[in-house]
């Protein structure tokens, strides 16, 4: 699973998925992108989920660009706990998304093969996406 190596903080606040991307909402090195539609966030498993989904469509085909890192950690306290003794420990990590970001890019692959892919990786995440294509704008 992704997980960065280190951070400057091991918790962080929950903060606000509301607005849109500032980054990330270009395609930049694929010709084919899955944009997110919606906010959320993308935990570790689902964007690996998602890697493996594609991968296995377009085979040897081309290339793929992951372009979210899971950088913020979720903490959990333990089962049956009770309230107060501060904030749990890091369970997981996530990706935080906003509507407009690139999730995935691919690149050297036929165009059924991508619409395929991305709709099987679709179904793998929990927030809604669209195909966009380098060049092509729609209104």
């Amino acid at each position: 699973m992704l997980a960065p190596t280190r951070v400057k903080h091991r918790k962080v606040q929950k903060g606000k998925r509301r607005g849109l991307a500032l980054r990330g909402s270009q395609l930049a090195f694929g010709d084919w992108g899955l944009m997110a539609t919606d906010c959320g966030w993308l935990t570790s498993r689902q964007i690996e989920a998602g890697r493996v989904a594609i991968m296995r469509s377009i085979r040897r085909y081309g290339w793929l660009w992951i372009r979210i890192f899971p950088d913020k950690p979720i903490t959990k306290k333990p089962a049956e706990t009770r309230m107060g003794k501060g904030k749990g420990a890091p369970e997981y990590w996530v990706s935080v998304v906003k509507p407009g970001r690139i999730l995935f890019e691919v690149s050297g692959v036929p165009e059924d093969v991508v619409r395929e892919a991305f709709r099987v990786a679709a179904h793998k995440l929990p927030i809604k996406v669209k195909l966009v294509q380098r060049g092509v704008v729609k209104a």
